[in-house]
């Protein structure tokens, strides 16, 4: 299946059925806004993470007294979906659960996931319905990598990201198995301002497990930028490999587990409780700044 293009007088979108991936983003004069996916660094380009976010102890969840192992970041990332629903400036996909999804994760769902575009925002949404006769616990994230530097003719070393908020309070970071360590080290954030740099992700991630904000602003002083808007997402990660040309800005709902779980997955913190016939909702708005 090809993939989908949506444009609006502003932004061009190119989706995939893998995973319901943003492919390409560009402005209408097609600088490119999103990592391209270069294997050789890093394959992703801006997947969605269902039905967990991040690492699990030993790389399995527990529920009802047995284990079911799961990949960092769930499936749907690596599923495909059936494209439900496209217009000029509309495309929505769907996942649905079968025996070999109900194996890993014994609950039966639809996902859909809808990217519009209009003006200069690019939004996508995603509704988990629980179709089944169980509470289903659910985690969701969005993880977009965007171009560092960003094609407005700045230098790398002159980016950053500007929250809505002041952000005080303290980050956490994952150990080598991709768990959230317990301790809690000083924001990097001074008067707003996160200055871009690589040694900020020698230790992997920053997570900001307690946002004020509900947006950030990335891209440099006196040139246009994205500004990601996440209100409903608790949780806000930032990541890159050092030295690579992109920067991922992740609202999430859940986190990995903490180093030393060994609870139940609905009692994880961050999970979602989603009973028989509800939904839960998530979004993700990307606004070109000029």
């Amino acid at each position: 299946m090809p993939n989908a293009v949506i444009a609006s007088d502003q932004l061009r979108a190119e989706i995939s059925p893998r995973g319901a991936e943003l492919q390409r983003l560009t402005t209408a004069d097609g600088l490119e806004l999103l990592w391209d996916g270069d294997p050789a660094v890093w394959s992703g380009r801006a997947p969605l993470l269902f039905p967990i976010v991040g690492a699990l102890a030993e790389g399995h969840f527990r529920y009802g007294g047995r284990n079911y192992p799961m990949a960092r970041h769930g499936f749907a990332r690596v599923s495909t979906f059936a494209l439900v629903d496209t217009r000029a400036d509309l495309a929505t996909f769907r996942l649905v659960d079968t025996p070999d999804t109900r194996e890993d994760y014994p609950f039966e769902f639809v996902l859909d996931v809808t990217h519009s575009v209009e003006g200069a925002t690019l939004t996508c949404k995603a509704v988990v319905t629980n179709t089944g006769e169980k509470t289903m616990p659910l985690s969701f994230g969005f993880h977009p990598a965007l171009r560092w530097p960003l094609p407005f003719g700045a230098p790398r070393g002159d980016h950053c990201l500007t929250f809505a908020e002041d952000e005080p309070a303290p980050i956490r970071r994952l150990d080598e198995d991709g768990l959230l360590r317990a301790e809690r080290l000083p924001s990097p954030v001074e008067r707003g301002t996160l200055r871009l740099d690589d040694g900020l992700f020698d230790d992997d991630a920053l997570v900001f497990d307690a946002p004020v904000s509900r947006s950030v602003t990335y891209g440099a002083p006196g040139k246009p930028g994205l500004r990601v808007d996440f209100e409903g997402m608790p949780y806000l990660v930032v990541w890159t490999k050092p030295g690579a040309d992109y920067v991922c800005i992740e609202p999430w709902q859940g986190q990995p587990d903490p180093a030393g779980f060994t609870g139940d997955i609905r009692d994880k913190p961050g999970v979602v409780l989603v009973q028989p016939g509800d939904e839960a909702r998530f979004a993700l708005n990307l606004t070109l700044e000029r």
